[in-house]
């Protein structure tokens, strides 16, 4: 019932916002509940030296191989993405582009 609940939550969330960001400890299932919850999307985990790598000497190219359209998880290892994220979403108006998860840092919020 739980995770109905945070699911149904999630998903109005992304029809309302272009990005979402799930917050938490580690391991505590946000991945996996992105993942989920939106099978249709390509997931990269930031966590991946390689991914990571080709995220912060590229952010734009790295973006545009998605569409404007994935999970970013463990955003926290990448914040320079951030302000490109922001950047494409200001264009745009449509919802639910990019869903993040990150370890609750301060600098996330």
């Amino acid at each position: 019932m739980i995770i109905l609940a945070i699911t149904e939550e999630l998903k109005a969330a992304a029809s309302e916002y272009p990005v979402v960001t799930i917050l938490g400890p580690r391991q505590a299932g946000k991945a996996t509940l992105a993942r989920m919850t939106f099978p249709d999307k390509p997931y990269q985990s930031l966590e991946s030296p390689d991914v990571r790598l080709a995220a912060e000497t590229d952010p734009r190219g790295f973006l545009n191989q998605f569409g404007k359209r994935a999970i970013f998880d463990e955003i926290q290892r990448a914040p320079q993405l951030l302000s490109f994220i922001q950047e494409m979403m200001d264009a745009t108006n449509t919802k639910g582009h990019y869903i993040l998860t990150g370890s609750h840092q301060p600098q996330l919020h």
